[in-house]
């Protein structure tokens, strides 16, 4: 793109590393709608013994909700919870193939957001900011990194259940060019829509139309200097080798039937686990970002049904999908990231206007999620909340926390992953590293399974306010309190 003080012309689409990453891939189970962590990860006792009496109000007067009163009644978890593999995690009846797995993931049971509807806290989590407009995780890792292989994105999206509420804001390219937006697969019928040509149009013609179009549009773009334009051409030619490459990748056919039982898969049929084993031949075939979004999860009603399908539906291709990578090596070097957008409160939502009953509201303070493979301590579970679930008491882990996490993972520093965008009136902060609990926790860890320190960074102040082409920060920019960094692994 052109830098307007130098009036040069930049190839923007990569960046590269500030380091060398320890992860080549991300995978990300966005279990869009928010499950509820406390039938799910996060077992209360105490909301068991005090069900159906309100919740102490000193609690709550702060707090802001959604659907339900201050006053609402406590709500016990739905489902029994025991001590699963050598780890000891404490997980629910209702996720009994993640158990087999659980040895192999880490549990954090104390992030929390800034958002309580769904919609901007969708697109916080994914962007880092609650409103459209930024460019989300995946796709500053297909501009820092560009994509491992020629015919493939480098950011792939792949949804079942009900439509995001953020949109395609969760996988936009923001300010960047839009060759780094996540591509969505469609859902049913052939997931690369016009994959052949139409009749009377064979790969020369083809070839030679773009070429002509890809002359004008240089010229064009030589002319006025607009990103875009080469992220058009880009995307022009990205198509023409996917048609090579879209007919292998989406037959299951070579796959055996012991990976199809593995996933509980049937191929002719559209279904969250369809797309976790297309997940898996997405990243062994190079793309770097996966992001599986599946809204199913916001159970105002009826909680205990509505885990019940959920958990049925995407538990036995999630863990799948962990052992799978682990068999072939590839959950050495993929993260992969298991959550929602924010968690479920400790009251019962009811309301007879509504048809509501038994079930739980958006619950911004306090969630749960699991990651696993590189840069993540098998078994570790980290964090902590109050008695009743409601405030993260041990380990608070902010979204941006996370987010940090991710980039330092891939090899970048959030404060330095820019991108020049002239005109831009965004402001810079800096940032300071500070020891930290979780910090302290994790170098004490045993040696025969080293883990690595873990930074907090903490925003200390904010610069001015650019006159001229500024640099927007990465997703992170606006308010990276606390922006925790996993720097190794196993």
């Amino acid at each position: 793109m052109l830098d307007e003080r130098e009036g040069v012309h930049h190839d923007t689409r990569r960046a590269g590393p500030h380091f060398a990453p320890r992860a080549k891939r991300v995978l990300h189970l966005f279990m869009a709608g928010a499950p509820s962590q406390l039938d799910l990860f996060d077992e209360k006792p105490l909301l068991s013994k005090l069900e159906g009496k309100p919740i102490p109000a000193e609690l709550v007067q702060d707090a802001r909700y959604a659907f339900i009163r201050k006053d609402a009644t406590l709500l016990g978890p739905r489902f029994a919870f025991a001590r699963r593999g050598q780890c000891g995690a404490n997980v629910s009846d209702v996720l009994p193939h993640l158990h087999k797995v659980v040895d192999k993931i880490a549990i954090v049971r104390s992030l929390h957001t800034d958002q309580f509807n769904h919609a901007p806290a969708q697109t916080l989590f994914n962007t880092g900011g609650p409103f459209p407009g930024r460019p989300s995780l995946g796709a500053w890792l297909s501009y820092g990194l560009g994509a491992e292989a020629d015919d493939l994105p480098a950011y792939v999206v792949l949804s079942s259940g009900g439509g995001a509420s953020g949109g395609s804001a969760n996988w936009s390219s923001g300010f960047l060019p839009s060759n780094h937006a996540g591509v969505p697969f469609l859902r049913r019928g052939d997931p690369i829509p016009n994959v052949s040509n139409p009749e009377g149009v064979d790969a020369t013609l083809q070839r030679d139309t773009l070429d002509v179009v890809g002359a004008l549009d240089d010229m064009r773009s030589q002319a006025v200097r607009d990103p875009e334009i080469a992220a058009r051409i880009a995307a022009y030619e990205l198509a023409f080798r996917m048609q090579a490459r879209a007919p292998e990748l989406t037959s299951f056919a070579g796959e055996p039937q012991h990976i199809l039982d593995l996933y509980g898969v049937d191929p002719s049929k559209p279904s969250f686990a369809r797309n976790c084993l297309m997940a898996r031949r997405l990243l062994e075939r190079g793309v770097r970002t996966v992001q599986l979004v599946h809204e199913v999860w916001d159970h105002h009603s009826d909680v205990e049904g509505g885990l019940r399908s959920a958990c049925q539906a995407t538990d036995q291709a999630c863990a799948a999908l962990v052992a799978d990578l682990a068999q072939r090596g590839l959950l050495d070097d993929t993260l992969v990231i298991w959550g929602g957008e924010f968690g479920r409160m400790p009251m019962v939502e009811a309301h007879a206007a509504l048809k509501r009953s038994n079930g739980r509201d958006h619950h911004p303070q306090a969630f749960t999620m699991w990651l696993a493979g590189t840069g993540v301590r098998p078994g570790l579970q980290l964090g902590a909340t109050d008695e009743f679930g409601f405030r993260v008491v041990e380990d608070p882990v902010h979204v941006h926390d996370l987010q940090a996490t991710v980039l330092h993972l891939m090899g970048f520093d959030h404060e330095r992953l820019t991108f020049p965008a002239p005109g831009s009136r965004l402001p810079t902060h800096r940032c300071q590293r500070q020891g930290s609990a979780a910090a302290d926790r994790l170098r004490r860890a045993s040696s025969t399974a080293p883990t690595v320190p873990f930074w907090l960074c903490r925003s200390v102040g904010r610069g001015g306010w650019p006159q001229s082409a500024a640099h927007a920060r990465c997703a992170l920019r606006a308010r990276s309190r606390r922006a925790a960094v996993v720097r190794a692994g196993r």
